[in-house]
């Protein structure tokens, strides 16, 4: 890094998610800050499954990077090579930062996640996604971690009518290390949608047409149940983004692909390397553990840059999460207040699923 006091140290944080973006957003003020990321917007995916059953939501949900930093910028590309701190993206163009931060996050089956990474090709895809379950009578949803389950809340939410089938090889619901009550609880709120909850048997095979597709499903379980729907929604799979590492970088990888960091998420081995988020062994993969990761290399790295105040290690979390099953519906747990149900759910995260507080972020003055 330079010793030039009027030389700004630069940044490049590949990927805009929940982690990403805040590092870019905390550190727009003392660096030269390059955000990178194949799509032309973020995407509040918290609430995806939200603008499925109710479309009006998509315009929320979708922000543009354009308005999210001042004085740093916003590269649409993707990283193809990056060993060290050298970037190779797939318009050919390379970035050497004094510092670099991994945020790209995870794959998920669609429409968890946008299929597309163009804004209005994604909104598009979403709404067709919606016609398909508008016009569907029965739906199947296979995994019932959060996913499946807030998938089945919005749904019996929005379409009381339809019926829902929720699907998994686990006897109980919401893997994960919560207590039983909120497992309970769930349950309970289920059952009272009207939710059928197939449990403790694999299936046989996964239905053979792609997911959030009209098409006629018909497959059992190895107990002898037999599932029928007219559209089904794989609800588990994330797959860390982390092929396009190379060197030691790639070695930094444990067995299921995640980046090995250290207590101030430097990966191991490395000296200006970060990562954060979902590609790491940090903590779970959770929103909100990324945000918080976030949050904290940013003021690490401005006290690197500053020489003021000191850093900061990172302690994985303690359980929490919030589960809605709809607007009005679901239960969570959080540190220091236990087991709590539909009316604290719906009124932290239900109703208006954190849109506002990620969309004050992207605030910054359109350069266009």
């Amino acid at each position: 890094m330079s010793q030039n006091a009027d030389v700004r140290p630069s940044v490049v944080v590949l990927g805009g998610g929940y982690g990403g973006y805040k590092v870019a957003k905390l550190l727009d003020d003392v660096a030269d800050v390059t955000l990178v990321d194949p799509s032309d917007a973020f995407m509040h995916n918290v609430a995806s499954w939200r603008a499925l059953v109710e479309p009006e939501w998509l315009d929320q949900i979708f922000l543009p990077y354009r308005r999210l930093l001042v004085h740093g910028r916003f590269v649409r590309d993707a990283a193809v090579a990056v060993d060290g701190r050298r970037v190779t993206l797939a318009s050919g163009d390379t970035l050497e930062p004094d510092y670099l931060v991994l945020a790209t996050g995870s794959s998920y089956p669609f429409p968890a996640k946008a299929g597309k990474p163009d804004v209005a090709a994604a909104k598009a895809e979403l709404r067709a996604a919606h016609e398909v379950l508008a016009g569907a009578e029965r739906v199947l949803l296979v995994g019932a971690g959060p996913v499946g389950l807030e998938l089945a809340g919005e749904i019996k939410a929005s379409f009381p009518g339809k019926h829902v089938i929720l699907a998994d090889v686990a006897p109980d619901i919401l893997p994960g290390p919560f207590d039983q009550e909120l497992r309970d609880e769930l349950h309970r709120q289920l059952v009272e949608l009207g939710v059928e909850l197939k449990l403790g048997s694999p299936l046989r095979e996964l239905p053979s047409a792609p997911p959030a597709s009209a098409a006629p499903i018909a497959i059992a379980t190895e107990a002898g149940d037999k599932l029928t729907a007219d559209v089904w929604y794989r609800c588990f799979g994330v797959v860390p983004r982390t092929d396009y590492l190379r060197g030691a970088l790639a070695e930094a990888r444990d067995e299921r692909g995640y980046v090995r960091v250290d207590e101030q998420l430097r990966v191991r081995g490395q000296e200006r390397v970060y990562a954060i988020g979902d590609i790491t062994d940090a903590d779970r993969n959770m929103a909100a553990y990324a945000g918080r990761q976030g949050e904290l290399l940013a003021a690490n790295l401005r006290a690197a840059i500053t020489r003021e105040g000191e850093t900061v290690a990172y302690e994985r979390q303690p359980a929490m999460i919030i589960v809605p099953l709809g607007p009005d519906g679901g239960a969570g747990q959080l540190p220091g207040q236990g087991v709590f149900g539909a009316e604290a759910a719906s009124e932290i995260k239900g109703r208006a699923m954190l849109v506002e507080y990620q969309s004050v972020h992207f605030n910054a003055p359109d350069p266009a």
